[in-house]
């Protein structure tokens, strides 16, 4: 037997590994399973070159455990390793930067990188007091050998005795990774880490129902019996590693019951990704529906390197915006071991993060194209995704005017450029600019809808939660346009025209008299009372909430601007100078009456913006009963 010292200087590598590795404890076991999945398929290339002299055979790689004697084993039948090789890889190359790991990493934070470093065979001691690797070459004659170590830079190497190829490591678990030595949690790791790898995963056996071949029941079902069958975790042919013409769309749904199997609902459409130049990147991203929801959807893309499963947390690697996505993406290029600061700093991901962006609007654009009907079904369900994209990145918004729709109140859908051509004779104002009016309720606002309508106006719908952000984005990209909402203002004054101003049936003196009536009953912490001439069709007192002020508040809701104390709620109150109930009101001499009036007509008006509320709603409620009876 052979002793000797790991080839490195401090003799506190172990615990800085365990120390900086820790809150990723778990990943010790992705590190095992990707080692013997890269010896496999070592020796499956000397197979199908025909330097192996021998039978390949059965390739599964074995994992198991021993709650009593406290150990886990990683079993693989790969190339295995001779005694220089042993002290070639494990002694030297494996830490042939441990120094430089331990001199940038002492005062670092917890989210380091082993890969980077060659350390992943070592993240081992993350969990285990001593590790043993029993191996044997695939090398004729080779004598297998059995390397020990018990998390000092000492160890031993000696001959011993193994019939088949390959290396067995044996982890000897110690108090901090006693959890483990569960069947439960082994298994939701190895599905977690290891379900895609390309080389079959045996943890155990699981009873299975299977059927008895010519035998059925009393309703002709075929009869079953349970069998124990080796539990294989992994499909090592995912839909992403095959070529598109191979899969049908029922493979991409299947795939992504597989991906989601607590999802029910079924994606809009994908995306195959597969690049092999600058640098290769494969993958399937879907769409679901995301209609009024940001944050539920997140953290569904699944990054993978070589079919081994590294974060759901992909802010890094892809758009912030495409994290709206569901789905694989899987590069060899981005380092097995992510650490957030290091991806940042990594030119390949900045590619990689601008080509999927490109992908996903080519898919887009050419869904638009190929069928716009289908894809305007889909809109309402996809848009708050284009245009937190639009938002967020220019080079998508460049893209994607394209095809981003807007849909007013009929159901109609038009593109930015074909809407803005449809209203530019009915909807621009005196300056040139082109108006266009939206509502964000088509209930709540249909007053205001239909007003707007009978002068002969067209109204968008922008219901979505960051529209009041997307409106303000398109007026700074679309030339001399402007978006109004249809209670920012009374029909008349939304879109100002050259024309002669309605004459008023009401004098200054007049008005003068009635304001304070108004202010009476009006809040003047939230309501501006003013006077308007309108036509008597309309309502005679109207709530509207300018413009500027309502995108405000609406931007603070959503979290994009921070008033010291909140931004206070503003509505102006405006009278309807020519409608015939002020009239009435000027006439009446009786003064408790004229208050009544003003009262009734201002509470109506609340009411119909749901304004009204708590014991002046009940208030109203009984004065309205008192005065039919």
């Amino acid at each position: 037997m052979a002793k000797g010292k790991i080839n490195v200087e401090s003799k506190n590598i172990f615990p800085i590994i365990k120390k900086f590795l820790y809150s990723d404890q778990e990943i010790f076991l992705r590190e095992m399973i990707s080692n013997a999945v890269d010896a496999t398929q070592k020796i499956k290339t000397l197979a199908r070159t025909g330097k192996l002299d021998e039978e390949l055979g059965d390739t599964t790689i074995q994992v198991s455990f021993d709650e009593k004697a406290q150990t886990i084993t990683i079993s693989d039948r790969g190339v295995g390793m001779t005694a220089e090789e042993v002290d070639k890889y494990i002694n030297q190359i494996a830490l042939s930067s441990a120094q430089e790991f331990v001199e940038k990493y002492k005062d670092a934070d917890s989210d380091t990188l082993i890969g980077q470093f060659g350390l992943g065979f070592y993240s081992a001691f993350m969990v285990a007091e001593k590790v043993e690797l029993v191996t044997k070459s695939w090398k004729k004659d080779a004598q297998p050998v059995k390397w020990e170590c018990d998390g000092s830079p000492e160890y031993s190497i000696e001959e011993t005795e193994k019939e088949e190829r390959g290396t067995d490591v044996i982890l000897h678990i110690g108090e901090n990774g006693k959890e483990f030595l569960d069947d439960s949690r082994l298994l939701e790791l190895l599905k977690k880490y290891s379900k895609f790898v390309p080389v079959p995963v045996q943890f155990g056996t699981e009873k299975v129902q299977e059927e008895i071949e010519g035998e059925k029941d009393e309703e002709g079902n075929p009869k079953t019996k349970e069998v124990e069958k080796p539990r294989l975790i992994n499909n090592t042919e995912p839909a992403w590693t095959k070529a598109p013409a191979e899969l049908s769309d029922e493979d991409y749904q299947n795939f992504y019951r597989e991906l989601y199997p607590t999802t029910f609902e079924e994606p809009l459409f994908h995306i195959h990704l597969n690049v092999d130049y600058p640098f290769k990147l494969t993958g399937i991203l879907y769409f679901p529906k995301i209609k009024q929801n940001l944050e539920v959807q997140r953290n569904k893309i699944q990054l993978y390197s070589n079919q081994v499963f590294i974060t759901d947390s992909v802010e890094d690697i892809v758009p912030e915006f495409l994290t709206l996505l569901h789905g694989v993406i899987d590069s060899p290029d981005i380092p097995l071991n992510v650490s957030r600061s290091y991806l940042q700093s990594d030119s390949n991901v900045r590619k990689i993060s601008n080509h999927i962006m490109k992908k996903v609007s080519d898919k887009l654009e050419e869904l638009f194209k190929n069928d716009r009907e289908d894809f305007q079904k889909k809109w309402d369900d996809i848009k708050v995704f284009i245009e937190y994209g639009m938002l967020s990145e220019e080079k998508f918004f460049d893209r994607a005017k394209k095809y981003t729709l807007l849909k007013n109140t009929e159901g109609e859908y038009y593109t930015l450029d074909e809407y803005k051509e449809k209203i530019k004779d009915n909807q621009t104002d005196k300056d040139g600019n082109v108006i266009h009016l939206y509502a964000t309720d088509q209930e709540t606002q249909y007053t205001y809808i239909q007003s707007a309508k009978d002068r002969g106006y067209d109204v968008l719908i922008l219901d979505g939660p960051i529209d009041s952000h997307f409106v303000n984005l398109l007026e700074q990209k679309l030339e001399k346009s402007s978006f109004k909402r249809v209670d920012a203002d009374v029909t008349e004054k939304l879109i100002p025209q050259q024309d002669e101003e309605m004459p008023s049936k009401l004098t200054d003196e007049q008005k003068e008299k009635l304001k304070p009536l108004f202010e009476e009953h009006a809040d003047s912490s939230k309501f501006n009372v003013k006077f308007e001439t309108m036509s008597e069709s309309e309502m005679p007192v109207i709530i509207t909430q300018d413009e500027f002020m309502r995108r405000m508040m609406d931007m603070q809701k959503t979290g994009g601007m921070n008033f010291m104390g909140g931004m206070p709620e503003s509505y102006n109150l405006t009278v309807n100078e020519n409608h015939p109930i002020i009239n009435e009101i000027v006439e009446e001499n009786d003064s408790e009456k004229q208050s009544k009036i003003v009262k009734q007509i201002t509470d109506l008006a609340l009411l119909s913006q749901n304004l009204l509320k708590g014991e002046e709603l009940t208030k109203f409620i009984k004065r309205s009963v008192d005065n039919i009876r």
